[in-house]
């Protein structure tokens, strides 16, 4: 049997509002939003008592979703952002037109660079950026 696609990526945010504004401004379209309150979020999360908003955020080419997930129960964990290079999940990397006025308009959002925008290759200008609440994205703008 064979996977058929990627459906979504999800990121646990702490102020949905402000990271819908943050993925809208990056150029994702909002097709959604809705509350998750039942037996299946539980059985999936391996969690009690799941209450979360969640909103869907497609890419300009319909070709990906990003999942935005706000718990209200059980109560999200904070944590401090983690490095890089910590195992788990990492970043997802978005391809750009124009990688500084993209980070021009993500700076008045919450967005700052992790480290800076580097040169690969003469192939790409890439960078990481955190988000409001501190999750990683990743920005390529082709040479």
């Amino acid at each position: 049997m064979a996977t058929l696609r990627m459906d979504n990526v999800a990121i646990v945010v702490a102020d949905l509002d402000a990271a819908i504004a943050f993925f809208a401004e990056l150029g994702l379209e909002l097709e959604g939003r809705m509350h998750i309150e039942a037996a299946v979020a539980d059985q999936c999360t391996g969690l009690d008592g799941v209450r979360t908003e969640i909103a869907m955020m497609r890419t300009p080419d319909g070709s990906g979703r990003v999942e935005l997930t706000a718990y209200a129960s059980p109560a999200p964990i904070a944590g401090e952002p983690l490095a890089p290079n910590t195992i788990g999940f990492h970043r997802v990397m978005f391809e750009v037109e124009d990688i500084d006025a993209t980070l021009d308009r993500l700076g008045p959002l919450g967005g700052h660079l992790v480290g800076q925008v580097g040169d690969y290759e003469d192939v790409y200008r890439l960078c990481y950026l955190r988000g409001p609440g501190g999750f990683v994205i990743g920005l390529a703008q082709r040479v």
